[in-house]
């Protein structure tokens, strides 16, 4: 998932950011040099070009030196249940720095005799109360978005998780239904009952068991893995009938991790990825190896030999699952590819074997 950052109007502020500072420069300009200068500073033209010049310089020093500590204790507290804390932590920290700035700041205008300011605790005190009205107004200002900010964006990704699982649920919909599939395996059954009949009986008990499993599927988020993998094994004969020679499922005999669950239709939805995006024939068949690996995952490998006319299909389906695995909070899915091969590799959870499995 994309998460998009304020839009900013310069590398460092962001555009509200900058805008704030914009609107509060003819504010605070006036005002502090007033405390600093007196009426000096709007009757002597010198004097205003100089304390403005002076006072512009320093305010942006701070703004850049508070938004730095600011920026630290946010990354420092980020969850949005913190927000009091964090917001006295960060008056803490800029209220130290504003000491600091107020001091620098009475120090750099004593350096200019037209100004006539002299370097005392009279001088700093109007200053550093000011600073620290600001700093109060700025650290709110600052909560508010930030809060805002994460709000917005925890809407906007539930809102992609809702869009995942009803694709989800479309797909697993669609997979159900399938008429192409069952036009196939009806076709292969015409063709079986006039050859042999015996495999033709066969063949329509696999294909009710695939159905039965199909219907039930979407009833449970997650399923043991032995029960995916007969089903893979009763969906790959099916298969295996209509292309022959063609294709080559190899399942794992006996898995390792027998206590382990994943999302049903998984294998299916991977089987068929590989088969609708790569040709095969009796010369060159497409071989699908499913097997267990040591880390509690399970791999799907299949022969690389793509079609020459490019589907979309296969992105949307591993971003559908890969998007299941994220709602059910499991660990990523990995998918890689070489000149030869494509992987996916599926992590496997834990699980007590429910009676009640599709």
């Amino acid at each position: 998932m994309i998460q998009r950052s304020p839009r900013r109007l310069t590398p460092f502020f962001s555009r509200w950011e900058l805008w704030y500072h914009i609107l509060m420069m003819p504010v605070l300009f006036p005002v502090g040099n007033y405390y600093f200068i007196g009426p000096r500073y709007f009757s002597d033209v010198r004097v205003f070009l100089l304390g403005t010049t002076v006072v512009f310089g320093l305010y942006w020093l701070s703004v850049i030196t508070l938004t730095l500590a600011v920026r630290g204790v946010i990354r420092r507290y980020p969850d949005v249940l913190r927000a009091t804390h964090r917001t006295l932590v960060m008056l803490a920290v800029v209220g130290l720095i504003t000491v600091g700035l107020a001091v620098l700041d009475v120090f750099i205008y004593s350096l200019f005799p037209l100004l006539n300011v002299p370097f005392t605790w009279d001088a700093v005190r109007p200053i550093l109360i000011l600073g620290l009205i600001f700093d109060l107004c700025f650290c709110v200002a600052l909560n508010v978005f930030y809060t805002y900010n994460q709000w917005h964006r925890d809407q906007t990704e539930n809102e992609l998780l809702r869009q995942a699982t009803l694709q989800h649920q479309l797909d697993s919909l669609k997979m159900k239904i399938n008429p192409h599939f069952l036009f196939n395996s009806l076709t292969s059954l015409s063709s079986l009952i006039g050859e042999d009949q015996k495999q033709a009986e066969q063949f329509v008990d696999q294909l009710s068991k695939v159905y039965r499993y199909l219907l039930q599927a979407n009833t449970h988020e997650l399923v043991s893995l032995q029960t995916e993998l007969d089903f893979a094994g009763q969906y790959s004969a099916l298969l295996q009938t209509r292309y022959g020679p063609a294709l080559h499922i190899a399942l794992p005999a006996d898995p390792n991790f027998p206590d382990t669950q994943l999302p049903p239709l998984t294998l299916q939805l991977l089987i068929d990825n590989a088969i609708k995006h790569n040709v095969m024939s009796v010369t060159k068949p497409l071989s699908i190896h499913i097997e267990m690996l040591p880390n509690r995952r399970l791999l799907v490998r299949n022969t690389l030999q793509r079609k020459s006319v490019k589907m979309d299909l296969s992105q949307a389906r591993l971003a559908t699952l890969m998007a299941k695995y994220r709602q059910l909070g499991l660990e990523e899915i990995r998918v890689e590819e070489t000149g030869t091969h494509f992987e996916v590799s599926l992590p496997l959870l834990r699980f007590t074997p429910p009676h009640n499995a599709p």
